[in-house]
């Protein structure tokens, strides 16, 4: 017979000085999009402060726009520290290999992909009654 002890206690809540408000104003809102070339098969993902912003970049780049939605910087950094983490490495300037996995990854974490390139699969269940 094993003879264990239950510890009951209680967690503390320690006060600090970290302030919402700043952390707000540093991550802007503006637009997450995924651009795609078509010349190196590959994709690109980023923040941009308007539309005109993102207008210029794919103007002066060969870049295929396949989505964009209304996010902050802050989306950016923890879609590439998630897919860090899941072993997909980008190179500069956060352009990554186009793969089937990469765009299952993106679509899952919410990430704007468009349906041009990864159409996403439906799952349908049938009830049977018998």
């Amino acid at each position: 017979m094993n003879n264990r002890k239950i510890i009951k206690g209680y967690k503390t809540l320690i006060s600090s000085r970290f302030n919402v408000g700043t952390l707000r104003g540093k991550f802007k809102d503006g637009i997450i999009y995924t651009l795609y070339s078509d010349e190196f098969n590959s994709l690109k993902v980023g923040f941009a402060e308007n539309n005109r912003v993102l207008e210029k970049k794919l103007s002066s780049e060969s870049l295929i726009l396949l989505d964009m939605k209304k996010g902050n910087k802050k989306d950016v950094f923890l879609l590439i520290t998630t897919l860090k983490e899941l072993g997909i490495k980008y190179s500069d300037n956060f352009y990554f290999k186009y793969s089937s996995t990469l765009m299952k990854h993106l679509s899952t974490l919410g990430w704007p992909v468009g349906r041009s390139l990864y159409k996403q699969r439906k799952i349908k269940k049938e009830l049977v009654c018998a």
